[in-house]
């Protein structure tokens, strides 16, 4: 049974909330269930910092963390799609290497990365809800795995390479359709509905009974998280209205050519139509050019001439 309770989205949360030592202990629990180890986070390290202003629903809400085995964990929430998303989180990770192996150290210092993003949107195709990806070397002909030599504390070990890689999951919240069987699918439910049972015993969902309860809020939290909840319908409705009107475009447009050749003409510019639609409609909201054009796949010049 599910208690009555409204809880604080997990977006909001790992804004405003989960950046508080105290409240660690959620953020460890959910880390802990999607990696089935347990996690201790040490410190959180320097992160981007989210806009406060009524653009700042199209930004990604972002956390990075070391936990206490020295690895790097980054937590993305990721509110609408993105067409160039793998490359963004590859980037992430190649930076977090970089920005925490000093000039001068040796190899060995390269940290363990761990990139979770959590997708409020639809990402790719597939029949599942939660995707794990990392770097293997297999032998093309025996199908082993490629074991390497690595010193550690004084001795030499066997490591594999996906033990130093990093390692991505992404986690389609909106492709999660089903009754919890098993921890993460208690998170999956939280995440996607904010509902959770009221006998959970699964890790993080415990404490955020305990301390993301919206009646919690003071007033002030109050209008502001609901300001957040508004905007995300907002911005939901004007993609999709935007998608829906370029899938109708390019199908007009196909069907009055007749052919093959102007059918897809027509899908086409639906699709460019519909993504200036988008640029128009994120300009109005007072959206930056560069956040726009990363969105959109539109250049910053196109971009400056559309009429608001």
């Amino acid at each position: 049974m599910e208690g009555n309770d409204l809880y604080i989205r997990f977006d909001w949360a790992i804004k405003h909330i989960l950046r508080d030592k105290a409240n660690f202990d959620i953020l460890e629990g959910f880390i802990s269930v999607l990696l089935g180890e347990e996690v201790r986070i040490e410190e959180l390290l320097e992160s981007e910092s989210n806009q406060e202003s009524a653009r700042d629903k199209f930004n990604r809400v972002d956390i990075k963390a070391k936990n206490s085995k020295g690895h790097i964990i980054i937590v993305e929430v990721q509110l609408t799609r993105q067409l160039y998303y793998l490359e963004r989180i590859l980037f992430g990770t190649c930076k977090a290497i970089t920005e925490h192996i000093n000039i001068g150290d040796k190899y060995d210092q390269v940290k363990k990365v761990y990139s979770i993003s959590v997708l409020y949107c639809d990402y790719g195709q597939g029949d599942d809800y939660v995707y794990h990806g990392q770097t293997v070397f297999k032998g093309i002909h025996t199908g082993n795995d490629l074991l390497v030599n690595i010193k550690e504390q004084g001795v030499i070990v066997p490591h594999l390479p996906r033990e130093v890689f990093p390692e991505y999951y992404l986690i389609r919240v909106n492709a999660y359709d089903k009754i919890p069987e098993n921890p993460l699918d208690e998170w999956m439910t939280y995440l996607k509905t904010g509902k959770i049972k009221e006998d959970t015993r699964t890790p993080g969902l415990q404490q955020v009974r305990e301390k993301l309860r919206v009646l919690s809020m003071t007033p002030k939290e109050r209008r502001a998280y609901d300001e957040h909840i508004d905007n995300i319908m907002v911005q939901n409705d004007v993609l999709d209205t935007a998608r829906e009107e370029g899938r109708a475009e390019g199908r007009a447009e196909g069907r009055a050519e007749g052919r093959a050749e102007g059918r897809a003409e027509g899908r086409a510019e639906g699709r460019s139509e519909a993504m200036v639609s988008v640029a128009l409609k994120m300009k109005q909201q007072g959206m930056d050019p560069k956040d726009i054009s990363r969105f959109t796949g539109l250049s910053l010049e196109s971009i400056q001439l559309l009429s608001s």
